[in-house]
């Protein structure tokens, strides 16, 4: 049996890297110029309301977004007059029994 080694490269890669990332969740990077990072964030513009929202990481890639690592996320500005909207994820919520 013959096996395509790139694909089981990926597929291992997959497994190391765990926090089940899908392939092209993997490929991305951080979309400024020059940053090899790894994004955790995804920035978009509504530019008819002068806002940004800036979440976490989409589950694909937009060509109308922006995704950032931590660094870009924390240092990211808007023009003046513009909102800003932070969206994050809190974990898991729940009672404990």
């Amino acid at each position: 049996m013959v096996t395509d080694a790139p694909t089981a490269d990926r597929r291992a890669g997959q497994a190391d890297r765990g926090r089940g990332a899908t392939l092209e969740q993997m490929d991305r990077m951080c979309s400024k110029v020059g940053c090899s990072r790894e994004p955790v964030a995804t920035l978009t513009y509504d530019y008819r309301d002068s806002m940004a929202v800036l979440g976490p990481l989409s589950i694909e890639k937009s060509p109308h977004s922006y995704d950032l690592c931590s660094i870009h996320a924390d240092r990211m500005s808007v023009p003046k007059g513009w909102r800003v909207v932070k969206h994050s994820v809190l974990g898991d919520v729940g009672y404990s029994s």
